[in-house]
């Protein structure tokens, strides 16, 4: 029901933009600004990490500290998306990046337990 874009390969120091949005397959719409957001990214090999999330309550947002002041996670109220901001991009950030949805909790958390839709994830590829 999540659909990740805007992946691609990036020069080290660059960035990406990656908006989170709904499939456009469900009957009903999905309004984006009723649920907790997360951002999740795997790298070839490692596990799954959260890297930023935004709350339904107040926007309030939650970032992984190797991401804190590069990232950035926000609404576009306009195109009914979230979307998260990578600059200062290095080979450590190289991973797929994930969206998802929670719709019961006022806060967001940055590990997967409480996220029930997904998105497929988009690559960002930055070389060393």
């Amino acid at each position: 029901q999540l659909v990740e874009s805007g992946g691609g390969l990036v020069q080290p120091g660059g960035s990406l933009r990656l908006p989170c949005a709904t499939s456009g397959t469900t009957r009903k719409a999905y309004d984006m600004k009723d649920y907790a957001i997360g951002w999740f990214r795997q790298a070839r090999g490692k596990e799954s990490e959260g890297s930023a999330c935004i709350s339904s309550s107040d926007n309030s947002t939650w970032y992984q500290n190797s991401v804190k002041g590069r990232f950035k996670v926000g609404r576009d109220y306009s195109k009914n998306t979230v979307y998260l901001q990578m600059n200062s991009l290095n080979p450590e950030d190289a991973a797929v990046y994930d969206c998802a949805a929670e719709g019961l909790f006022t806060g967001c958390v940055l590990y997967v337990g409480p996220y029930d839709t997904w998105g497929r994830g988009t690559q960002v590829t930055v070389p060393s």
